[in-house]
């Protein structure tokens, strides 16, 4: 499947750039307000940022994705630049990178950028892990790579920063991992996540207060179905120290006529690094292990009244149906059984009209 190229956020609509961007590019590199914690990176000419702008060009032609030129989706100016460059050397990596014009600074843009960009990185270029590189001096960009889901990982010093600079702080995505079996350890972490997302109010198949064995049970259940090879679960684990950040399980239909769907179950990321965006690298993990086994629609359940419905709809999940008061979580306090599914080519969702 190619990698998608014209892409959108909330508020950003972001296309590889092409030669009618290079002016705005250029001015863009050579505003000296843009480079306040590191003034040494700034083009030291035109035409040394017109190289790099060229260098931009080239890697969209060489690996398919790279640096898009992101402007708001109801205006035209350039707001920035962000993405990720295939970086080779003595260690291989994608850099995650933006840069905002100064008067769109401060409305959130880059960690939207960038929290999509990681995603992306996740679903799309998993060959290779994604870093942040940011100075020691520069919080916001700190709190933007925490944001987007990645966790510092150690120092490094940069190429071409002054020698008397303190080395970069190393940020990493996390990574994620199929599998259809669980060691000990691992068994351990994800019980324990289970637990404490059901005790937070996750919809994940108990109400809060459930006890530890109807917990282990239902894991238990789904490890079954993974030795029978009907189930894989998705991990997402933290770069720093592997450590469980979140769970999902992928079933397949199965049946002859339906060879091609599949079921995600059970989604749940890590209660206490809520707001980070792991939700969406899992379910971009998620998307990509569905792809290599050549699922073509998921579907998944969620329950009303949890606000979970919006962040699966900007997974490109639509609603397909749904049982009204199917789910009753207390007296009095009947929710309903909402069915979403999406396609992974991304093709649009339409009815058969053959009623």
């Amino acid at each position: 499947m190619p990698l998608p190229t014209v892409v959108e956020t909330p508020r950003l609509i972001l296309r590889p750039p092409t030669e009618a961007d290079r002016d705005e590019w250029v001015r863009l590199h050579r505003d000296p307000r843009t480079y306040g914690h590191a003034p040494w990176a700034m083009a030291a000419s035109d035409d040394e940022a017109g190289v790099a702008f060229e260098a931009a060009m080239w890697h969209w032609q060489e690996h398919g994705f790279g640096f898009w030129v992101a402007r708001e989706q109801d205006s035209g100016p350039m707001v920035g630049v962000g993405g990720l460059r295939e970086t080779r050397g003595d260690a291989d990596y994608l850099n995650l990178y933006y840069r905002l014009a100064f008067d769109d600074q401060g409305r959130g843009l880059g960690r939207e950028l960038s929290r999509f960009c990681t995603a992306f990185a996740v679903e799309y270029v998993p060959h290779l892990p994604v870093w942040a590189l940011i100075g020691q001096n520069n919080p916001a960009s700190i709190a933007t790579a925490e944001a987007s889901g990645l966790e510092r990982c150690g120092i490094r010093q940069l190429k071409g920063d002054p020698v008397e600079s303190p080395p970069a702080l190393r940020f990493e995505a996390p990574r994620v991992e199929g599998t259809t079996a669980f060691d000990r350890a691992t068994r351990a972490q994800v019980l324990d996540l289970w637990m404490r997302t059901n005790d937070a109010g996750g919809a994940v198949g108990f109400l809060p207060g459930a006890s530890l064995e109807r917990v282990d049970a239902a894991l238990s259940a789904h490890e079954d179905a993974m030795c029978a090879g009907s189930t894989t679960a998705i991990l997402l684990r933290a770069a720093a120290d592997d450590r469980v950040l979140g769970l999902a399980f992928i079933v397949p239909v199965g049946t002859p006529l339906m060879p091609h769907v599949a079921t995600v179950y059970r989604v749940m990321t890590d209660p206490e690094a809520r707001g980070r965006n792991l939700g969406r690298l899992l379910m971009a993990g998620v998307h990509r292990m569905a792809r290599a086994s050549r699922i073509e629609i998921l579907t998944l359940g969620v329950r009303s009244g949890m606000g979970t419905s919006a962040f699966y709809e900007a997974c490109g999940y639509r609603e397909a149906g749904r049982v009204m008061g199917a789910i009753r979580v207390a007296p009095g306090d009947d929710r309903d059984d909402i069915t979403m599914t999406r396609r992974l080519d991304d093709a649009d969702l339409k009815p058969d009209p053959r009623n």
